[in-house]
């Protein structure tokens, strides 16, 4: 009689699994670390875009350039401090027509400047040494983490269908990194090109060409640093994942020259797009980068175990971002997720497009105060660094597919953090999370490690009777949602309190609800969470 009505239930729930159910189980299995990343996984772009870079009838670019930006802004200082060590990748589409001003060069070193015919219609442009110097000046005083692009196309030239052919000249870079050694900057990456992999954005480079550069570029560094404690990585390629393409870049270049293989990622398409927001908050199409992520990490497994998978720029939309989504609440949603997803994927570190400059830049390009994504940065590296360690959890989740998940150690302590993220409009979620610890069958038969509902439903069975240790005592909790419900608010909640900055220009406290260990996570339609739970028994995590 018990079998019927258990097998009656069961038919009963999978029959309305379609539904949005408000009833999650969340199984964080912290018996293994499936993935890592590193501790600079959290990263910022600066980009190159003069005033003159428009899209869509707009120039939303100002003066946020690396060449422009005003660098004694006490609320960029700020910014950057806050997150502790913050990776800053420098780089972008003018990348690869950028000069470097040693007394070398050879001729003024000028900005970039709008030309007919110029890749993405700009001239060259030259990064002064002064101008190096104060940059560095920044980064050494907040604590920045710096990731440099170098330009791969020097020397060569192009041919047909956007190919561009010929050896890289590596002059100009050489002096450059003599110089920046000889001052004692401490580069942690250089990163040779910028979209040059695959078929290219507006130019392309054969994979067996960009590999015979960057062994030269490997033998470089070792020579320019052999006198320096010293030792960069040395990145590529920078451009859109091409799996044929970075395949054979990993078996031409061989073993140990390349450090880390960056790839880009703008999934939600061109910035005028009007269907950004819909696709921002549909799971499916959130999940269709997956496939990116797995056959990236695919690929090194098997052509290039000593190298890594980076991001190393993302931004959501292209095209300098979407004006109606870019700088609100909601682009919260799609690059949380991300962050999430990637990290799930063996990805070290995920560079977001951008600090400041275009719609999707983290400070406001005018003002430097912080758009809604900052404080989403900041929850992943002073919320996401306080509390997400770098070991990944694998979960399983029984539920509404709108609602995200994802699980880390918690850093530095014992426990486990959890990020939430509730797409749906309407739906406020309540969630239970369980160990697989206590989801063993009595009888030591094995759990069955899908995501399907009946496994799931089985798990639950096998809970009635036990009380986990972590369902004693209480668990921290951060909630974010936009301002008046609005998920297109540029003002963002945490637990309910406005998050902006103080009269000094510092970034707020971050701090969180105390809720018993026991009860259910409630997550707000529209809303972000994370949740720590400090007592949960994660045996890797140890």
């Amino acid at each position: 009689m018990i079998l019927r009505l258990l097998l009656s239930i069961l038919c009963f729930i999978s029959g309305t699994l379609s539904e949005e159910s408000p009833y999650v189980t969340i199984i964080v299995k912290g018996s293994e670390i499936v993935a890592e990343t590193d501790d600079s996984f959290v990263c910022a772009t600066l980009d190159w875009w003069p005033p003159q870079k428009c899209n869509y009838n707009q120039c939303p670019w100002g003066q946020s350039s690396v060449l422009n930006l005003d660098l004694t802004h006490p609320f960029l200082s700020n910014a950057i401090q806050a997150f502790e060590h913050l990776r800053i990748r420098i780089g972008g589409s003018l990348q690869d027509q950028v000069v470097y001003g040693v007394p070398t060069l050879g001729h003024p070193c000028l900005p970039f400047s709008k030309m007919s015919g110029g890749l993405f219609g700009f001239s060259e442009g030259c990064l002064s040494m002064p101008r190096w110097d104060k940059l560095n000046l920044l980064f050494q005083r907040t604590g920045a983490i710096i990731t440099f692009g170098l330009n791969a196309l020097n020397g060569r030239h192009p041919v047909h269908n956007g190919m561009w052919v010929g050896n890289w000249n590596s002059t100009n870079a050489r002096n450059f990194i003599k110089y920046t050694i000889s001052r004692g900057y401490p580069v942690d990456s250089w990163e040779f090109g910028n979209e040059l992999s695959g078929s290219g954005v507006s130019a392309r480079v054969s994979a067996e060409q960009y590999a015979k550069d960057l062994i030269g570029l490997k033998t470089l560094l070792k020579e320019l640093y052999k006198n320096s404690r010293m030792r960069p990585l040395l990145v590529a390629p920078g451009g859109f994942f091409d799996q044929k393409w970075y395949t054979q870049l990993l078996q031409a270049s061989g073993r140990g020259v390349v450090n880390a293989l960056t790839h880009h990622i703008y999934n939600l398409g061109p910035g005028d797009d009007y269907r950004i927001e819909s696709k921002i908050l549909d799971p499916q199409y959130l999940s269709r980068i997956t496939d990116t992520f797995r056959n990236l990490q695919l690929t090194i497994e098997r052509h290039g175990p000593w190298s890594s998978a980076w991001v190393g720029e993302a931004g959501g939309a292209y095209n300098s971002g979407s004006r109606r989504v870019s700088n609100k609440f909601l682009n919260s949603f799609w690059y949380l997720d991300q962050l999430g997803m990637a990290s799930k994927y063996n990805t070290k570190v995920y560079c977001r497009q951008t600090l400041i400059g275009g719609n999707y830049g983290l400070l406001d390009t005018h003002t430097l105060t912080p758009n809604p994504d900052y404080y989403r940065q900041a929850s992943n590296a002073l919320l996401w660094h306080r509390l997400m360690g770098k070991g990944v959890l694998s979960i399983d989740i029984s539920g509404s597919s709108y609602l995200r998940a994802y699980g880390h150690c918690r850093k530095g302590k014992a426990g486990v953090t959890l990020l939430l993220i509730n797409l749906s409009k309407s739906t406020k979620f309540s969630v239970t999370v369980r160990d697989n610890l206590n989801a063993i069958p009595p009888e030591g038969g094995d759990i069955q490690t899908d995501n399907s509902f009946v496994h799931s439903f089985k798990r639950v069975l096998s809970w009635m009777g036990r009380k986990a240790s972590y369902e004693s005592g209480s668990r921290e909790e951060y909630h974010l949602t936009g301002k008046d419900k609005d998920h297109l608010s540029q003002t963002v909640l945490l637990n309910g309190i406005p998050l902006e900055l103080t009269e000094d220009g510092e970034i707020p406290p971050l701090n969180p609800v105390y809720v018993p260990a026991s009860s259910p996570v409630h997550v707000a339609p529209l809303s972000i969470a994370f949740v720590v739970l400090p007592d949960f028994e994660a045996q890797a995590c140890s």
